[in-house]
């Protein structure tokens, strides 16, 4: 797809939005190899384990909490609640493993391809166009989960 190809409101956001620079980031290197290592995925697909509270769409900028996904819930007992439609959902209906993997990094780890599947991921909603709240307290609060579960690595899973 090319930008002329986009709907008009969305060329027009691209055109007008204050995209924001972002400095160096120090890559961060494994302790030990991926084939030993607890993987997570961090997704920004919105979504949530039904019958849990959803993404808050109607906050002005985004909603910029997460939710935590137990490994134990397949991906088929997930909602989608997501502000953005610039993107086609469809997809997640015939199968879930588009926006959560979470299959795939099951077979990865019986694969010996990873060392554990971390027993809880993340999900943000994505279309977040006021990220100060995201970067200032909910990735510091994002970061602290997967420490507390021992992940080494995560697999972003952007939408």
């Amino acid at each position: 797809m090319y930008p002329s190809d986009l709907p008009f409101k969305y060329r027009f956001l691209l055109r007008t939005y204050r995209w924001r620079a972002a400095g160096d980031v120090p890559a961060a290197v494994l302790a030990r190899p991926i084939a030993q290592a607890r993987v997570a995925l961090v997704t920004s697909a919105g979504l949530t384990v039904r019958g849990d509270r959803p993404f808050d769409i109607s906050i002005g900028g985004g909603d910029w909490s997460f939710r935590t996904l137990p490994r134990d819930r397949g991906p088929g007992t997930l909602e989608m609640h997501h502000k953005s439609d610039a993107f086609d959902a469809g997809p997640l209906g015939v199968d879930p493993n588009v926006v959560f993997p979470l299959d795939r990094l099951r077979a990865m780890a019986e694969a010996g391809e990873i060392g554990d599947v971390a027993p809880r991921h993340l999900s943000f909603m994505g279309s977040i166009t006021a990220p100060a709240r995201l970067v200032a307290e909910s990735a510091p609060a994002a970061a602290e989960v997967l420490a507390a579960d021992g992940v080494e690595a995560a697999l972003l899973v952007p939408v």
